[in-house]
């Protein structure tokens, strides 16, 4: 099915799936290059996924590609320091980002949470799907269910490339131009670069989800994985099904962090009040971040729709303003509800007891609170620094 959809979609942009798709796409892509390369990534784990891709990495720096690996210092805690510096005699430079401990100070609030491949200022690819056996899937284990978007366009590549080196080499005044955006034959085929980076001043992927939600007209399908959204997102949303639009959200029914679960749960019945229909998927973990708008407007990317990715981390995502896109992308996330469980106001009241109410409100503020405090520490440096 999935092949299907990307052939009938601008060859400017294709839809990508975690999981043997993406993978092979990324090694092809590290394989195939014949000058630079830019990896920027939350988690890269060093299990057989990440050391199929490592190995990769050092055969194109045998073919003198110059390879810069920029890591979070929280999600990539574990990527192990001889294999840093294996890297590094290979010609290969790599960096930690915000590491926990410095001279001076301790990080725990802003992380470089976008995943990003940039291959010759050609070929990119973004979206939510970290290098680890667990978006790749096993032998006995499905991928986690998620997205990413191959974009084969010099102009944005290009931009990408150079917004990538400013991150890589801490350049502190970055660009403050946006990336081209590309257009196709009409104005309604289009790719935009969204960012999200509080520091920066940079809030373009909440506002695009805020302004889209507001100007929809039909239907909104939302995938969401840590859904934990803020006042102004919901009011959006039921102001939304005020004017009758339907809306859908595919959530978490099997999720790494169960807090965050128990805490999206909380919502249900306020949502389920708004005529919101929820549905849990519960194949896999779901780590996408997406959404589809009056089958027209896509966006799909690392941006979780929660205090953290709209205050505290670094966040990328691609909006496409395309029709052929969207409609197919809907037919591929209707084959997903229907594998889902919904959430219906008697199946509700069934399973979630006062004791599990109870778990749901404690897990919610919980969840706030580490939030709040979290989301704190990158706005006192902000001041800081600025």
């Amino acid at each position: 099915m999935l092949n299907d959809l990307n052939n009938s979609i601008p060859e400017k942009i294709t839809l990508v799936h975690s999981g043997k798709d993406y993978f092979s796409r990324l090694e092809r892509l590290i394989l195939e290059s014949k000058s630079e390369i830019h990896i920027q990534t939350y988690i890269f784990d060093f299990d057989a996924t990440g050391q199929k891709i490592v190995k990769a990495l050092k055969e194109a720096a045998s073919r003198n590609v110059k390879i810069h690996i920029l890591l979070d210092g929280f999600g990539s805690l574990s990527f192990p320091k001889e294999v840093i510096d294996d890297l590094s005699k290979k010609g290969i430079e790599l960096r930690i980002f915000s590491p926990l401990f410095s001279a001076d100070s301790l990080y725990i609030g802003r992380r470089l949470h976008h995943k990003i491949t940039v291959s010759d200022a050609k070929i990119a690819l973004i979206g939510g799907i970290n290098i680890a056996d667990k978006y790749h899937g096993t032998s006995d284990s499905l991928p986690w269910l998620d997205y990413a978007i191959e974009i084969n366009d010099v102009n944005i590549s290009s931009s990408l490339q150079e917004l990538c080196r400013d991150i890589y080499f801490k350049k502190r005044i970055i660009r403050r131009k946006k990336i081209i955006t590309f257009f196709e034959n009409s104005i309604t085929n289009c790719i935009s670069i969204l960012q999200n980076d509080w520091l920066k001043r940079k809030n373009e992927i909440f506002k695009s989800y805020i302004n889209k939600i507001s100007l929809a007209e039909k239907e909104i399908v939302i995938v969401s994985s840590y859904f934990l959204p803020g006042k102004k997102l919901i009011n959006s949303l039921k102001k939304a099904s005020q004017k009758g639009v339907q809306i859908k959200l595919i959530l978490s029914g099997i999720s790494d962090v169960p807090l965050a679960r128990r805490a999206s749960c909380h919502l249900y019945s306020k949502l389920l009040s708004y005529n919101i229909e929820i549905f849990e998927w519960k194949k896999s973990v779901l780590h996408g971040k997406a959404a589809v708008i009056d089958s027209q407007w896509t966006t799909i990317g690392s941006f979780n729709l929660n205090n953290l990715s709209s205050y505290a981390s670094i966040e990328m995502n691609v909006g496409i303003d395309s029709e052929s896109f969207a409609t197919n992308y809907l037919l591929h996330l209707n084959e997903i509800i229907n594998q889902c469980e919904k959430i219906t106001h008697e199946s509700f009241k069934i399973n979630y007891n006062l004791t599990s109410k109870f778990t749901n409100w404690f897990s919610y503020w919980t969840a706030r609170i580490i939030e709040i405090m979290v989301t704190y520490f990158p706005q006192k440096r902000f001041r800081k620094l600025y």
